[in-house]
C-alpha cells in the first residue's frame, strides 16, 4: 500500500491511498480461509468447500469488506506514525472511477482537517475571585414566606371569586357541540391566575359565587399538544360548587414538619444551607466564566474553519429559533450565521479545544457513577418514561456524548481551579445577582 501526500496547508491534510490488487487478493484469501471451516454448501461436505469455489460465491462481498478494512487500517495507520488527529470524521472517497474492476488496484482519496497544535498556558499566572455569599436573616425570612405560600390553604368565602382564590368547579368541555376525552372532571380545584387551564378560561371565572353555572367560551392555542383540539373553539359548561380565599400557613414548628424539618430552628437550617449551595453554585458559574475569559486571551492557536462554521450554524440556528419559537424542525431552511455568531463560535472552538487538551494530558476522565447519576438526574425530567429514557441513552452516543461533555468540562475547570491562585471574597446576594446578571448580559 501506498500514501502519497497532496494537500498540506495550514490545517488542511490530503491524501492518496494506493492499494494494490494483489493485497486486496491476500486479506479476500484470508476471509474465505477463516470462514471455510463453517460454510456449507451442496454437495461438499461443512468445512470442505473448495476455496476457489467459495471465492467465485463470496469474493466480490469479501472484496469490498477487505476495502473498508484495508483503508480503515491505512488511516489508523497513518494517524498513529502522524501524530495528527482529525477535527472531524475524515472524507474518504473512492477516485478509480467507474472503470475499476477486480484485479485493478484501488485508489482512494483522504482529506481532513487537523487538530492544531495547542499551547499550554500557565494556569498559575490565573487569579480569580471567588465570591462567598452567606445566607442572611432576610434571604432566610423571604424563603420561608415563599414556603408559607406553597403550603397554603384555601377557606370557604362569600362574595364573588377574585384573582388567587380558589374555585371548586364541575365542568364539561364541548368542541362543535361534542364533549371531548380529557374534557371533564368534577370538584375540580382551580385557583384563579395560576395558568393552570388553557388562556381564557381562568379569567371568565373572576366573579363567579358558590351555585353559579357559566358557560365559558375559549379557543384553544394552535400549538395545543392535542393536535384535534388545537385551534378550536370550546364551551366548557361550569358548574362552581365553592369560592375559597387563600390563607398563606403561619411560619410555625407545624410549617416546618410539613416541610420535613423536626422544628423551625431545624427548617431554618435547612432553608439556610439551600441557599448557600444556590450561593455557591452561581459563585461558582461566575468565577468559571472569568476563568474563561482569562484564558481566551492568553491562548492563541489556529483553528480548523470546518469545526467554527459548525459551531456557528448552530449558534445561528439556536439564536433564531429563541427568537422565533413559534416555529419548530428546520422548515425555515439554513439561517446564515453572522459575524456575531462566528467570532462567538472562534471562542467557543477555541475553549473547547483547549479543555479537551488539558483533560487529555491530565488523563481526566468521566467515571461510570458519574456517567449514572447524570443519566438519573435527566431521568427525572420525564416522570413516567424513566425506563424508555435509560434505554435511550444506552442507545444512542450522541446522546451520551452531550451528558459527559459538561462533566468532563466542570472537572478540568476544577483541576484549572486548582492550579490558579484563588481568592476569597466575602460578597452578599445582590452583588452576586449582578455578576451573574453581567454573565447572561456578555453572552
Amino acid at each position: 500500500m501506498q500514501v502519497t501526500e497532496t494537500t498540506n496547508e495550514g490545517l488542511k491534510r490530503g491524501y492518496k491511498i494506493t492499494i494494490p490488487a494483489s493485497e486486496l487478493n491476500e486479506k479476500v484469501d484470508e476471509k474465505l480461509v477463516e470462514a471455510q471451516p463453517q460454510i456449507e454448501m451442496k454437495g461438499f461436505r461443512k468445512g470442505k468447500v473448495p476455496l476457489a469455489l467459495l471465492k467465485k460465491q463470496y469474493g466480490d462481498r469479501l472484496l469490498g469488506e477487505a476495502m473498508q478494512e484495508t483503508v480503515d487500517g491505512a488511516m489508523s495507520k497513518h494517524f498513529e506514525e502522524s501524530g495528527d488527529r482529525p477535527a472531524m470524521q475524515p472524507e474518504v472517497k473512492m477516485t478509480t472511477g467507474e472503470q475499476w474492476k477486480p484485479g485493478d488496484d484501488v485508489e482512494v482519496e483522504m482529506q481532513y482537517e487537523a487538530l492544531p497544535e495547542i499551547p499550554e498556558p500557565d494556569l498559575s499566572s490565573i487569579s480569580l475571585d471567588k465570591l462567598v455569599v452567606k445566607a442572611d436573616d432576610e434571604a432566610i425570612d423571604e424563603a420561608l414566606q415563599g414556603l408559607a405560600a406553597q403550603a397554603k390553604s384555601f377557606d370557604d368565602k362569600d362574595g364573588a371569586a377574585e384573582d388567587g382564590d380558589q374555585v371548586v368547579i364541575d365542568f364539561i368541555g364541548r368542541v362543535d357541540g361534542e364533549a371531548f376525552e380529557g374534557g371533564t372532571a368534577d370538584d375540580f380545584p382551580l385557583t384563579l391566575g395560576s395558568g393552570q387551564f388553557i388562556p381564557g378560561f381562568e379569567e371568565k371565572l373572576v366573579g363567579v359565587k358558590a351555585g353559579d353555572k357559566r358557560d365559558v367560551e375559549v379557543t384553544f392555542p394552535a400549538e395545543y399538544g392535542a393536535e384535534h383540539l388545537a385551534g378550536k373553539d370550546a364551551v366548557f359548561e361550569t358548574t362552581v360548587k365553592a369560592v375559597k380565599a387563600p390563607s398563606d400557613a403561619k411560619i410555625d414548628d407545624e410549617l416546618a414538619t410539613k416541610f420535613g424539618a423536626e422544628d423551625l430552628e431545624a427548617l431554618k437550617g435547612q432553608v439556610r444551607e439551600k441557599l448557600e449551595a444556590e450561593y455557591a453554585s452561581a459563585a461558582r458559574a461566575v468565577m468559571k466564566r472569568r476563568l474563561l475569559d482569562a484564558l481566551d486571551e492568553k491562548v492563541s492557536f489556529d483553528l480548523p474553519p470546518s469545526l467554527v462554521q459548525a459551531e456557528a450554524d448552530q449558534i445561528a440556528h439556536q439564536l433564531h429559533h429563541e427568537e422565533h419559537p413559534e416555529e419548530h424542525g428546520h422548515d425555515h431552511g439554513k439561517i446564515e450565521p453572522t459575524d456575531e455568531h462566528k467570532t462567538l463560535a472562534e471562542r467557543r472552538v477555541r475553549l473547547g479545544l483547549l479543555l479537551a487538551e488539558l483533560g487529555r494530558k491530565q488523563e481526566i476522565e468521566v467515571s461510570d457513577a458519574e456517567m449514572t447519576q447524570a443519566v438519573m438526574t435527566q431521568a427525572r425530567q420525564y416522570p413516567g418514561q424513566e425506563r424508555q429514557f435509560f434505554e435511550f441513552i444506552q442507545q444512542n452516543q450522541q446522546a451520551q456524548q452531550q451528558l459527559r461533555a459538561p462533566i468532563f468540562e466542570d472537572k478540568v475547570v476544577d483541576y484549572i481551579f486548582e492550579q490558579a491562585t484563588v481568592e476569597e471574597k466575602t460578597s452578599d446576594k445582590d452583588e452576586l445577582k449582578a455578576a451573574v446578571d453581567a454573565l447572561d448580559d456578555e453572552e
